[in-house]
C-alpha cells in the first residue's frame, strides 16, 4: 500500500495520505488520527484480523458493523456511512465484500503499538486477548497478547530484561538508560506463582503501580520494541513491514523521547515503513532536519549530533541509511481536508504547515506577547530590564 485515500469515516471528511519510509500525522484530538492507523492496520490484515477475532469467539457475522464495533470499539460502528468510502492506491475497497468473505490469515504485516498500552500491564504482566471486554479495541488487545506470547516464548530465563546484551545495541541502551530507568534494572519475578514486571535497585524490587508515570508508559513500548527487533542476526520480525506508534511521546522526558526517536530511526534502517501520530514538536522536528540532511547531503555525524549520541561505528551507519529514508508529515484538521504539511516551512501561506500542525502556535504566540511587553517595558527603554537586582 503506497496510498490510501478515506472519506467520511467519522471525523474524516477527506484523508489523502501517501506513506513515505517515516509517515507522521498530527492534529488535535478527535480529529482522525488514531481511526486513520487502525484502518491501516485493517486493511493490510484483515485476514489475520478476522480470524483472531474468530478465534476469540468475537462474531460479527459477517455484518460491518458489529466488525466496526469489535475491532475500533463499542459503538464505533457510527464511524461508517452511506457516503464513507476507503480507496487503497487508486482503487476503492468494497468493505463490506471484504468482510462477508470471512477470510483467514496467519501472517501479520502491520504491528501496532497504541496510545492505550499501558493498559496491556495487569499489574506490571500482559494481559491476554480474552482478558479484556468484547467492546475493547482491537488494537489493545492484539498489542497485549503479542507482549505476552514475548514474555511466554521469549524470556522465560534468568537475568533482567533491560538492560539484556542480546536486546538493542549498546549504545541505545546506555542512553535508556541514562534517559528512563536510571540506577533500575527491569526484571520478573514470582508472587505466589504468579509472574510480574518489576523495577529493583539491589534487593528492592518496585512492583508495577509504584513506577514512575513514564516508565508505565514506556515498558510498554520498550517490549513492542524487543518484538520488532529480535536478537541475534535477524534483523526483523517474521513478515512485517509497517510499525505503527501512537503517541510515543506519552510520560516521557525530551531527552527520552529523543532516545526513542533515535531507536524509530534504527526500525527505519531495517527495513520497516514507521507511521506515528505525535502531539509532540520535537518528533516534528526530526523529520524537518532530516529532511534539510538529506537535501543537503547532510553526514550522519551530522545526524547524530542532534541527539547528542555516541558517534560509534554502529550508530554511524545507522545515521549514513536513515538520511536517506523519505517522510512525510499530515495535519489532521477536523474542520477540513487533511493537509499535506510535509515541507514544514514556517513561512509557508498555509497557516496549518507554517505552525507545524498547530504545534508552535503557543510558542509563537508566547515569542510575540513576550517581546511586546519587553519593547514597551520602561524598564527596558531606560536599559534597566536586564540589570542585575539587589
Amino acid at each position: 500500500m503506497k496510498k490510501l485515500t478515506l472519506r467520511n469515516i467519522g471525523q474524516i471528511k477527506e484523508a489523502n495520505l501517501s506513506f513515505g519510509d517515516l509517515t507522521v500525522l498530527v492534529g488535535p484530538q478527535a480529529s482522525g488520527k488514531s481511526i486513520s492507523l487502525q484502518w491501516v492496520k485493517l486493511l493490510q490484515d484483515s485476514g489475520l484480523v478476522q480470524q483472531q477475532l474468530h478465534t476469540y469467539g468475537l462474531d460479527y457475522g459477517g455484518d460491518l458493523s458489529a466488525l466496526l464495533d469489535v475491532y475500533f470499539g463499542e459503538g464505533m460502528h457510527s464511524i461508517w456511512r452511506d457516503s464513507s468510502e476507503v480507496v487503497v492506491d487508486g482503487k476503492s475497497v468494497d468493505i463490506k465484500k471484504r468482510i462477508a468473505r470471512q477470510q483467514s490469515g496467519k501472517t501479520e504485516s502491520v504491528f501496532l503499538i497504541p496510545a492505550q498500552r499501558v493498559m496491556a500491564l495487569a499489574n506490571g504482566w500482559p494481559r491476554p486477548f480474552t482478558d479484556y471486554k468484547s467492546g475493547d479495541p482491537y488494537a489493545v488487545r492484539a498489542f497485549s497478547e503479542n507482549l505476552r506470547l514475548l514474555m511466554e516464548r521469549e524470556f522465560n530465563g534468568t537475568g533482567p530484561l533491560f538492560p539484556q546484551p542480546n536486546r538493542l545495541k549498546a549504545d541505545y541502551r546506555k542512553l535508556l538508560q541514562a534517559s528512563v530507568f536510571g540506577d533500575f534494572k527491569l526484571s520478573v519475578n514470582k508472587v505466589q506463582s504468579q509472574k510480574r514486571l518489576v523495577l529493583g535497585m539491589g534487593e528492592e524490587a518496585l512492583p508495577f503501580m509504584v513506577w514512575s508515570a513514564g516508565q508505565r508508559e514506556f515498558v510498554p513500548l520498550l517490549l513492542g520494541l524487543y518484538w520488532l527487533m529480535p536478537p541475534g542476526k535477524v534483523s526483523r520480525r517474521n513478515d512485517i513491514e509497517w510499525v505503527v506508534i501512537e503517541e510515543l511521546e506519552m510520560g516521557l522526558h525530551p531527552r527520552a523521547i529523543s532516545v526513542v526517536l533515535l531507536i524509530v530511526l534504527e526500525l527505519l534502517t531495517r527495513g520497516y515503513k514507521v507511521i506515528l501520530s505525535t502531539h509532540s514538536p520535537q518528533i516534528l522536528e526530526l523529520v524537518w532536519a532530516l529532511e534539510i540532511l538529506r537535501k543537503t547531503g547532510g553526514k550522519p555525524q551530522d545526524l547524530l549530533a542532534l541527539f547528542n549520541a555516541p558517534k560509534s561505528a554502529s550508530l554511524k551507519s545507522m545515521a549514513e541509511v536513515a538520511i536517506q529514508k523519505s517522510s512525510k508529515v499530515y495535519y489532521f484538521d477536523p474542520a477540513s481536508k487533511v493537509v499535506d504539511v510535509t515541507n514544514l516551512d514556517p513561512m509557508s501561506p498555509v497557516a496549518q504547515e507554517a505552525s507545524w500542525g498547530g504545534l508552535l502556535e503557543f510558542s509563537a504566540r508566547a515569542n510575540e506577547t513576550v517581546a511586546k511587553a519587553v519593547a514597551n517595558s520602561p524598564a527596558f527603554v531606560s536599559g534597566d530590564l536586564f540589570k542585575e537586582t539587589e
